[in-house]
């Protein structure tokens, strides 16, 4: 059995396509953590505003889980190899997961606004490095996610403010 690079002809330099790749590697990794921590709070969720913050985070949750093919495909497309397993997300990742039996409503929806902040600034990094490398595809896609990133911050800070 013969087995074949799994590099792609690119236009980009090998060291564009190292950077790059380890760079959406880790976003994935983080949008995966994300997308679990948000599915955990939807599942979670209690309260008087049960039904809204549920039917969000369930929103949220698909959005997160829609950009995991792209970002994946993308790092392939320039010729990198990315994530492979749930335990390589778990080396990589750096959104916190959150183990405990109980959080409060309003606490959910604060940790999921601070991560999806911390996961605009990574993807603005990411953007840089494209800039620099001149990977336009990349961070075109980059500024459709940050846009979808910059909504669920919107959504999840108004419903964190006091009645």
């Amino acid at each position: 059995m013969q087995k074949t690079p799994l590099t792609t002809p690119t236009t980009l330099s090998e060291e564009a396509v190292s950077d790059i790749s380890a760079a959406l590697t880790l976003l994935l990794a983080d949008v995966f953590a994300l997308y679990l921590k948000t599915k955990n709070f939807h599942w979670h969720m209690s309260g008087p505003h049960f039904r809204d913050y549920h039917l969000m985070l369930d929103e949220q949750g698909d959005q997160l889980f829609a950009m995991t093919d792209p970002v994946a495909e993308r790092v392939r497309k320039i010729g990198g190899t990315t994530v492979r397993s749930i335990g390589h997300i778990a080396r990589v990742q750096r959104v916190v997961g959150n183990d405990a039996a109980y959080v409060a409503p309003l606490d959910m929806i604060a940790e999921l606004r601070d991560d999806n902040a911390t996961l605009t600034r990574n993807m603005r990094e990411v953007h840089s490095l494209c800039d620099d490398a001149g990977d336009v595809a990349t961070a075109s896609l980059l500024e459709n996610w940050i846009d979808e990133t910059e909504k669920r911050i919107w959504f999840l800070f108004e419903c964190g403010q006091p009645s």
